[in-house]
């Protein structure tokens, strides 16, 4: 895949304040503010928020 300013690399920051991170692409076209997940929290043992973090 081309590595393009259309879609960059974000790391995504768990809300539950345990420290952990996913990494994914986005497309700055369709979501321009900061992205908001729903993902697995292996530490907390539960989904919860993921935020973008910049």
């Amino acid at each position: 895949m081309a590595r393009t300013t259309t879609r960059p690399v974000v790391t995504l920051t768990s809300t539950a304040g345990t420290g952990v991170t996913y990494v994914t692409r986005k497309n700055r076209l369709n979501d321009p503010d900061r992205l908001v997940l729903r993902k697995y929290d292996p530490v907390a043992g539960a989904h919860v928020e993921f935020r973008e973090t910049r």
